[in-house]
């Protein structure tokens, strides 16, 4: 089973939290810490995170999979899934592939389609892990991604902590860097366009504004083609809207969630 953790309120509904490519589940506490009064949130590192080390298949559907062990070892039948980045596409994947186990699905800065831009960036991060996990200068995983990440506003604020993530980044063991190219190379030629006809629940798609890793016309996309999919768009909002506004973050989660778990 996948490294988790499961607070809140046991006899409330279950929310899943699926993290990005580069995150840890503890980056989600400012958000589930706003959540646990009202909900029993669980929380997870997908294969090839930190906190759960290995190499993954690099398909969604296996991250699917994963996640569905992780729910029957828990013994939760259904789940509200919510997810950033690429925890949000596993979160629609989910859906569209068990319907059963999903009450509603909230994909924050996904999107529908992985396009040659995109791809192209991913590739660059994907080949500096790898020549990390053989013995190169891991902090250059986040010289690509820290840029279409965070806003210049919060590079800028966080400039020096930002520092200090990079040198601990270098530090981690080859294993880590190996699943996170791993993971990356699950976006290559990824198309979740047929699947969106699929998902039946009420389904909610955030988007950063100013968006440079999947930009607003892709949550556009997504919540265009996902029948009854509510569409918000954060005024100047970036790719890290999890890490750079989670206080937004949980409340628009709380106004999403509040009418289906009553």
């Amino acid at each position: 089973m996948i490294a988790h953790r499961l607070t809140g309120n046991p006899d409330a509904p279950p929310v899943l939290l699926l993290n990005g490519g580069l995150m840890t589940m503890g980056a989600w506490e400012p958000i589930a810490g706003r959540l646990e009064g009202d909900f029993h949130v669980l929380r997870c590192d997908f294969r090839g995170q930190i906190l759960s080390p290995g190499e993954p298949e690099p398909s969604l559907e296996a991250h699917v999979a994963d996640v569905i062990a992780l729910l029957d070892g828990l013994g939760l039948e259904r789940v509200h899934a919510a997810g950033t980045s690429f925890g949000a596409l596993v979160a629609l994947k989910l859906a569209a592939l068990h319907p059963g186990r999903v009450v509603s699905v909230a994909a924050i800065t996904a999107t529908e389609r992985i396009t040659p831009a995109v791809w192209e960036g991913s590739v660059r991060a994907r080949e500096a892990a790898l020549e990390a996990a053989a013995g190169g200068d891991g902090g250059r995983v986040l010289d690509h991604v820290i840029p279409v990440t965070y806003s210049p506003s919060y590079q800028e604020a966080w400039a020096e902590v930002l520092k200090v993530h990079r040198k601990q980044t270098a530090l981690l063991p080859p294993i880590w860097f190996l699943g996170i190219a791993r993971i990356l190379s699950s976006l290559e030629g990824l198309d979740l366009t047929p699947d969106l006809a699929r998902i039946q629940c009420p389904a909610l798609i955030v988007a950063g504004e100013e968006d440079r890793m999947f930009p607003l016309e892709h949550s556009q996309a997504l919540a265009a083609g996902i029948s009854g999919a509510r569409l918000e768009v954060v005024p100047g909002g970036s790719h890290g809207l999890v890490i750079e506004k989670p206080a937004w973050v949980a409340e628009i989660l709380k106004d999403f969630l509040a009418p289906l778990a009553s």
